[in-house]
């Protein structure tokens, strides 16, 4: 197992399969990546040996995200080379939901073991502004999902102030029905303006307090920044505070892989990735990826540090 020098494992890993999307969410932060990098993808065999190589160092889980990654066409042989690696232990994506509906059984048959659909509204003409895309097509992805036996299915609703704060009592209801679990997300400054921030962003600390009065039971996931789970009647709402917060920073296990092949030690940071995959396809071995996998885990600190103080 890889350990940073601020003595935090490294045990969850985040591949870019593309920057590529069929969307256009206005608060995207596309994990980190500028779109300028967007030229270059790995092939599958090239997801795979990474994703072999960081197993054999000590990760245990891999999510797949962009972009979207169900626009890649070989996202089936992707998944089912990941689902053969020995030692990962959790296989999940994050997903749009709108291409779900088709691929959910196959992927769930190829070894994806859950997913988180990105669904910040339930009104048509909101998502619609948000995201510019149709609604009913991630709904009816979520359910695919649901029935195709992804469990837990996720919803990851960022939160806008004045723009769907309001729907939050009605997503837990959705959530209580398609018996899947809501997360609720606060806006992060990366990859947007910081007007855009300023003005949309949305403390959940109240929602919480409201919840933590609902709840029939509060958990703390220690494994993922001490983040709380609020039991209520039949559905689990997780709350994720990720920006200014020290304990997400003191906590993270996270190393990243850019679409175009870089490892990234932080989301918040563009100075300090390490290019792998041109080494790998100039005919690195495994043991040189290693050293690779080594020094950007020492890159690694946390972006917000006074908790560690």
């Amino acid at each position: 197992m890889l350990f940073d020098n601020w003595g935090r494992p490294t045990l969850n890993l985040r591949i870019s399969l593309t920057q590529k999307c069929n969307l256009n969410c206005v608060y995207c932060h596309r994990e980190g990546q500028t779109l300028s990098s967007a030229r270059v993808e790995m092939t599958a065999e090239e997801v795979v040996r990474i994703a072999k190589i960081a197993v054999s160092l000590g990760i245990s889980r891999i999510k797949l995200t962009g972009g979207e990654p169900l626009l890649r066409s070989d996202i089936l042989d992707i998944m089912k080379g990941l689902a053969k690696l020995r030692g990962l232990h959790d296989l999940s994506m994050t997903t749009n939901g709108n291409r779900l509906v088709s691929l959910a059984k196959p992927l769930c048959k190829a070894g994806l073991m859950r997913v988180n659909v990105n669904l910040p509204t339930l009104d048509e003409k909101v998502y619609g502004v948000l995201n510019g895309g149709k609604l009913r097509k991630v709904l009816d992805g979520v359910k695919a999902a649901v029935k195709a036996g992804l469990y837990p299915v996720k919803l990851n609703m960022l939160v806008l102030r004045g723009v769907n704060e309001k729907e939050i009592h009605r997503m837990i209801v959705f959530a209580r029905h398609t018996e899947t679990i809501l997360q609720l997300i606060e806006l992060e400054p990366v990859n947007i303006d910081d007007l855009f921030y300023s003005r949309y962003f949305y403390s959940l600390e109240n929602i919480e307090a409201e919840l933590k009065e609902q709840a029939l039971e509060v958990k703390t996931r220690s494994d993922m920044q001490n983040r709380h789970i609020y039991f209520l009647p039949k559905v689990k709402v997780e709350v994720v505070h990720p920006i200014e917060n020290t304990e997400f920073c003191a906590r993270c296990t996270r190393l990243r892989v850019t679409s175009d092949g870089k490892l990234k030690p932080c989301l918040m940071r563009n100075d300090n990735l390490v290019d792998i995959l041109t080494p790998l396809r100039e005919g690195a071995d495994d043991n040189e990826i290693k050293q690779l996998f080594v020094k950007a885990v020492k890159r690694r600190e946390p972006y917000y540090k006074c908790a560690l103080k």
